[in-house]
């Protein structure tokens, strides 16, 4: 299994000083912010059956 992406910032904060969390039991994947003190865990849940769907405001094509 390949590595995750770095979340860049806190969710909560916005400080960028954050450091994984291996100390919870089973919380593989978790981070912690030294800044606020809190720490959270970022998980992909999956793609949405939709799409993407865009929308100009015209409903002309280009």
């Amino acid at each position: 299994m390949s590595e995750r992406a770095a979340p860049f910032y806190c969710p909560y904060c916005g400080d960028e000083d954050l450091r994984p969390n291996e100390a919870i039991e089973g919380s593989h994947g978790a981070w912690e912010c030294a800044a606020c003190n809190r720490a959270f865990q970022l998980k992909f849940l999956g793609l949405l059956s939709r799409g993407l769907q865009r929308n100009d405001g015209g409903g002309e094509q280009i």
